[in-house]
């Protein structure tokens, strides 16, 4: 009787998780638009000229690729130039799949600016709407990263990832592997509807201080 009553209560969650998914990232795609517009007309010149996106490949649910979607904050072909560096890479994978701003010559000085406010991550309603992500859950990590997790890699993609997570809330780029782990599986643990809103405002006020964000 109890396990009936837990996965009635894992639909119910998961159905008005969804909803909201819907409804927010609907919302918000609507209110951002002029900051899409903004960035299209700033990409068209000078060292920002290029696409106004950036994708990449990550691992969703169930170990589905998907393509992420950002406001491109690097130079075009990023990933071509940090692969072929390889003491640049090494660098990035020791710091936990990520370069200090100022070690990074990637990133051009509108990029360092979205980054530093996070507005770099607001085309991932796009993701959220399409169903790819969810706006609350553990980050979606690339092919590489998913090493880290171990013999917890089937736990880790068993929840669909999120724009916002437990990981991000607590410190983001301040907290790496292992930590980052736990802190992640942890959220599996635990989902709930209460505890992704309060993971939710958790993430807005840490974008506001800007913790961690690079």
């Amino acid at each position: 009787m109890k396990n009936v009553e837990e996965k009635k209560q894992s639909r119910l969650y998961l159905f008005f998780k969804r909803l909201t998914d819907i409804i927010l990232s609907t919302l918000a795609l609507i209110c951002f638009s002029p900051i899409f517009l903004f960035i299209y007309i700033r990409s068209q010149f000078g060292e920002n000229k290029g696409p106004v996106f950036f994708k990449q490949v990550r691992i969703g649910k169930n170990g589905k690729p998907f393509k992420i979607y950002k406001f491109r904050s690097m130079i075009v072909n990023a990933d071509e130039i940090l692969h072929q560096n390889e003491d640049l890479y090494q660098k990035y994978v020791e710091n936990n799949y990520k370069l200090e701003p100022d070690e990074d010559p990637r990133i051009t000085p509108l990029g360092a600016w979205l980054r530093r406010t996070s507005i770099d991550e607001i085309p991932q309603f796009i993701n959220i709407l399409k169903g790819d992500m969810s706006i609350i859950g553990p980050r979606p990590v690339v092919q590489e990263e998913l090493k880290e997790y171990g013999d917890r890699v089937d736990k880790f993609l068993s929840v669909k990832p999120g724009a916002m997570g437990l990981w991000q809330a607590s410190g983001r780029s301040n907290i790496g592997y292992p930590e980052r782990c736990d802190m992640e599986l942890s959220y599996v643990d635990n989902a709930s509807y209460w505890f992704d809103c309060q993971i939710m405002f958790k993430n807005i006020i840490s974008i506001f201080k800007h913790t961690g964000a690079y």
